[in-house]
């Protein structure tokens, strides 16, 4: 049989892992420039954790570890003859791999709050698991890159994580992103002037599916869903919202004027606008798109999503936002907390297409000493070994080669890896370095070889 991977994993080869590297550290170096501390979780939680805490559809997606041992013996017969796997499926499994990084951050903030300053900034990088379809940019394994904090309720911390936003994509190299904000409070305040405030949850659903599948089917999955077809009359204008952010926020708060939440949710909106129009961004757009809603349950306030550069066909490269009372699921109320994520594998393929990885080396050593006489190995294994204790990236060929096809050999491998210098002998305690960039050749003592490759 063929060996073969899951459908939505991937293998990563030594280029793509270095590839991906350059991206988590550059992540990582603003993570820290912005005053983020890391943590880690693990990659699986209680069910109980994780279940109803991101709707149905995304309880749907959670992949169920089945209990260790003989997991049907505690299972109810008559659910097992009846084949009805939801209500089995509490039995036989009390474990699932992680959905994302936020609720294991609220598990994590709530089971550690007496040992955590607040506000507490913090950023994970992790896999995380999701039973979703693959397709381009949507795997079922895929590492998310989040910063969060917990304990404040400053709109200041939104402005900083669009700053944040702006930060990472300019270093990146992708000018043109387009971070999406809204605000929950204003998608609850328009249920609630078009008389579907008791389907909110249905109403957001839907229409953040609008840029995926389209005006007539978002109104189709609203029917469907009792929202009547004259709530969704009303609700038509913002299917073609359009103009400047602050024109857009003026047309807002007359919509919104008669719903005292959704004009909070205005105002909210307004201070972020103002406040990055201040103080400005360096490559990035900040756009006002009131049909996006973010899915997920626990928001509740500013919502982002970031888009790629213009011509690029990606779906979002980051998201999050505000969640006013996310521990509140856990017993600790009230604990306000704000929070964006990056989307790893997409920002990949995006840097890809765009050809932004020339920058970027392969890991490899700087020398390479070749392997054409054993009686010099030991000579040469002390000299790497200087070198290393002095940081340069040394190897040794560890097969000797005495043929001439086995020297071609070596010389292969040092081609094919692209390195910059070559030991190919070594001559009354002399190094024989090649510079495999210029040509150039000379015997150098230990001292000096380690000056060439300072």
């Amino acid at each position: 049989m063929k060996p073969s991977i899951p459908k939505g994993t991937r293998d990563f080869s030594p280029t793509e892992v270095a590839n991906r590297t350059y991206i988590i550290n550059t992540i990582k170096e603003s993570f820290q420039t912005f005053g983020f501390q890391p943590i880690e979780t693990p990659s699986f939680e209680n069910s109980a954790t994780l279940m109803g805490k991101y709707g149905e559809e995304g309880d749907r997606l959670i992949f169920k570890i089945l209990n260790s041992g003989d997991f049907l013996k505690k299972a109810d017969e008559k659910l097992l003859s009846n084949k009805n796997s939801l209500k089995v499926t509490s039995q036989i499994s009390e474990k699932a791999l992680r959905y994302d990084l936020t609720v294991p951050f609220a598990r994590y903030v709530v089971q550690h709050q007496n040992e955590i300053t607040f506000p507490f900034k913090r950023y994970q990088i992790q896999p995380v698991w999701r039973a979703d379809r693959p397709q381009k940019g949507r795997f079922r394994e895929f590492f998310q890159c989040d910063a969060d904090v917990v304990g404040s309720e400053s709109l200041w911390q939104e402005v900083d994580f669009i700053q944040l936003y702006d930060a990472v994509f300019t270093k990146l190299g992708l000018s043109g992103t387009t971070i999406k904000i809204n605000n929950r409070k204003i998608l609850s305040g328009i249920a609630e002037v078009i008389g579907a405030k008791d389907k909110l949850i249905d109403f957001t659903v839907a229409l953040d599916k609008l840029d995926k599948i389209g005006q007539e089917k978002v109104e189709t999955e609203m029917l469907s869903k009792g929202i009547s077809s004259d709530a969704i009359k009303k609700v038509q204008p913002l299917f073609s919202f359009n103009g400047t952010n602050s024109e857009n926020l003026d047309a807002l708060a007359t919509m919104l004027q008669a719903s005292e939440e959704g004009t909070k949710g205005v105002e909210e909106l307004r201070f972020i606008i103002n406040s990055i129009k201040e103080l400005g961004l360096k490559t990035a757009n900040l756009e006002i798109d009131v049909t996006l809603a973010r899915g997920l349950n626990y928001y509740t306030g500013a919502i982002f999503e970031v888009a790629a550069p213009e011509g690029v066909k990606m779906g979002s490269i980051g998201g999050g936002g505000r969640y006013d009372d996310l521990t509140g699921i856990f017993g600790l109320k009230d604990v306000s907390g704000v929070g964006v994520s990056f989307g790893l594998d997409r920002i990949y393929l995006v840097l890809e297409e765009l050809d932004l990885f020339k920058k970027v080396d392969n890991p490899k050593p700087k020398i390479v000493f070749l392997n054409f006489d054993a009686s010099n190995d030991f000579t040469k294994m002390k000299a790497i070994k200087f070198l290393r204790e002095h940081g340069i990236k040394a190897e040794f060929y560890p097969d000797l080669g005495e043929s001439n096809k086995q020297q071609k050999k070596q010389w292969k491998y040092v081609s094919s890896r692209a390195i910059e210098f070559v030991v190919s002998g070594v001559e009354n305690d002399d190094f024989i370095l090649k510079n495999m960039i210029s040509g150039e050749q000379l015997n150098c003592s230990l001292s000096d070889l380690l000056e060439k490759l300072k």
